[in-house]
């Protein structure tokens, strides 16, 4: 399996100028935005830190995900969350040859915390042996900040923040998350059983 972001968070769906708040950078001086870089930098990290904790997508964006085989015959779990809208499915076979699936082939089930691809019929199209499936689609909260829940809003920017304060420090343990973040985000996580498989 092979998950691929084929369209990056827009610089203008950052919260900079939140964020410059958020940590009481002084405003309206002359070289104001000198930081600016780097303040987005943080903000990535820790919308792409919390977007791998909680497998869901803040800023709504393109993706492709490549499979060998589907999960059951009728029904795949897709790798995040929401799922707003499915393009293409590609059945790649193992000479290379691609065919576009008939979309009346499958519907999305956009669940809440995992989303699925159904089949309308009894099975989804067909993977052939050796070859695979690709599967496009549109995830993520909202295109822009204003619209993404507050609870996650703020989860980003106390991390953020976090980065900020500690970005000289090395002795930091692996994965190190602050206890707010980790309560704020809490809810979003999904129990994961079968190896690392969401069910």
């Amino acid at each position: 399996m092979m998950l691929v972001e084929e369209t990056t968070v827009p610089g203008a769906a950052l919260p900079v100028e939140a964020f410059k708040a958020h940590l009481r950078l002084g405003a309206g001086f002359s070289g104001a935005t000198v930081q600016d870089a780097v303040l987005e930098s943080f903000l990535r990290a820790a919308i792409a830190a919390i977007e791998a904790r909680t497998g869901k997508v803040l800023i709504a964006r393109d993706f492709s995900w490549t499979v060998s085989q589907w999960r059951a015959a009728n029904l795949q779990p897709l790798p995040v969350a929401p799922v707003s809208a499915v393009g293409t499915v590609e059945i790649e076979d193992a000479g290379g040859t691609v065919n576009v699936a008939d979309p009346g082939a499958y519907r999305l089930v956009a669940e809440t915390h995992v989303p699925k691809l159904r089949a309308t019929g009894a099975c989804l199209p067909g993977i052939p042996a050796r070859g695979s499936a690709k599967v496009t689609f549109t995830a993520g909260y909202s295109a822009d900040w204003g619209a993404l829940p507050a609870d996650l809003g703020q989860a980003v920017m106390l991390l953020a923040a976090h980065y900020y304060e500690y970005r000289d420090e090395t002795a930091l343990g692996q994965g190190c998350m602050p206890f707010g973040v980790t309560s704020l985000i809490e809810r979003y996580r999904v129990m994961r059983a079968g190896f690392g498989v969401v069910q």
